[in-house]
């Protein structure tokens, strides 16, 4: 009798793992869930070919940084959701090395003046990008601001996010981290 209690206890313990395992806490090596706002491409389209300047004057393309992922951001300096959420990309940058954040100015402002903006909000870090063809913003399909696209080291849209997100937060950083560790 002392063994089938003990047999049953036993099974009971397990089974009370299994399904805190299975719902409550999922695999121990699952992959870390995409940071909201970013939602998944399901169709995993590729970057588009449109150029946009640096303060210097130098046209980029978003497949110069084929090899690594790469977190664009389509903002404005009259788009207060844009403004609000640089600092937090800049703070995403430095904690994510293996990150390229191209954060591009869209809203048809010249180098020098995107470059003056984003030193007055002290996120010059995050480096001098401007569209003023707004290229980027129509091959991207964006039809608001703040648009966050993240492409993979193949040059392969895998997530986009319309309107602001909270880069910095720890979710965020920590998903960063695990994708680009090598």
């Amino acid at each position: 009798m002392q063994n089938r209690a003990t047999l049953t206890t036993a099974l009971a313990a397990l089974l009370a793992v299994g399904v805190l395992y299975g719902i409550g806490y999922g695999p121990v090596h699952a992959r870390t869930a995409l940071p909201a706002p970013l939602a998944a491409e399901t169709k995993a389209p590729a970057v588009p070919t449109a150029p946009f300047v640096d303060a210097s004057g130098g046209k980029h393309r978003i497949a110069d940084y084929k090899g690594h992922y790469v977190l664009v951001n389509l903002w404005a300096t009259w788009c207060a959701p844009c403004v609000s959420e640089l600092p937090a990309l800049t703070k995403l940058q430095a904690a994510v090395p293996g990150l390229k954040v191209v954060a591009v100015d869209v809203g048809h402002d010249k180098s020098d003046v995107a470059a003056s903006f984003l030193k007055s909000h002290n996120v010059a870090q995050l480096g001098t990008y401007v569209d003023t063809d707004l290229a980027l913003l129509h091959a991207f399909g964006a039809y608001g601001l703040p648009t966050t696209v993240l492409i993979d080291p193949n040059g392969k849209e895998v997530a986009k996010a319309e309107g602001p997100g909270e880069w910095a937060s720890p979710a965020s950083i920590a998903y960063f981290k695990e994708i680009t560790k090598g």
